[in-house]
């Protein structure tokens, strides 16, 4: 609205300049030339400092705006980030829901073993300690949130080769596979994103971690296993979005 004020102003300065000009015989006897010549000068003064001043306000309008764009761009990548936050926070909680409830079936274990067993019953392997399992998850866990990939990728692979069997088992092995792709280990993520998904096939990050393999094995360069591994996740799980994406994939190829 600004900018059409001022080019509106700008159009009419030569017709407001010309009817002063063609005012001044009327009061010739009021006014000699050069009174007429310093009157019309004042007047082109005049408009020209509201137009320039109409220029300058559209000017700050347009710089403003540019700021709200740069903001809201600036905001758009604040929420990409606080998405991955949030799931990472997300599995986090689920394996902590899932931590409580082995907690209380290790409990009731427990007690059931302080009853004398039979005089044939064979010795039951010794289990992992269900709250040192927890605090080993925990410190891989949170070397990922603090963006240690490489130290989360350790920790993870230790953690599962000390409870293969454990509850947190297949969340090791995805956000381990995650901290391996991260670190640039392309092989050893793709190899980890595949177990997860032959381990797990039923989880629902299993389409993910296909789809995270293939990126892994485009890294390396593997294009043999990139296209198993597209066959594999548009087979399995067609009707996912990574499943999707695989099929068009293919069909492009």
């Amino acid at each position: 609205m600004t900018r059409s004020l001022a080019l509106r102003a700008a159009a009419l300065l030569p017709a407001l300049l010309l009817a002063a000009t063609l005012a001044l015989p009327a009061r010739a006897g009021m006014f000699d030339d050069e009174e007429a010549r310093r009157q019309i000068e004042q007047l082109r003064e005049q408009l020209r400092t509201e137009v320039a001043d109409l220029a300058k306000r559209t000017d700050t309008v347009s710089r403003n705006q540019i700021d709200f764009a740069n903001q809201i761009e600036a905001i758009k990548s604040d929420i990409a980030k606080l998405r991955g936050q949030i799931e990472v926070l997300t599995y986090g909680l689920e394996a902590a829901q899932k931590r409580q409830q082995d907690f209380y079936v290790d409990l009731d274990n427990r007690l059931r073993k302080l009853e004398k067993p039979p005089a044939d019953a064979k010795a039951e392997p010794a289990k992992a300690d269900p709250a040192q399992e927890t605090r080993d998850y925990e410190i891989a866990l949170a070397a990922l949130k603090a963006a240690k990939f490489k130290e989360a990728a350790a920790s993870f692979v230790a953690f599962i080769k000390t409870y293969p069997n454990g509850s947190l088992a297949a969340s090791a092995h995805y956000w381990g596979a995650y901290a391996q792709a991260q670190a640039k280990d392309h092989a050893a993520a793709a190899e980890l994103f595949g177990k997860f998904a032959a381990g797990w096939p039923t989880d629902d990050r299993a389409p993910a971690a296909l789809e995270s393999r293939i990126a892994s094995l485009e890294a390396g360069k593997d294009w043999k296993g990139v296209r198993a591994t597209l066959e594999q996740l548009a087979e399995r799980y067609p009707n996912s979005d990574a499943g999707k994406r695989a099929k068009l994939r293919l069909k492009k190829k």
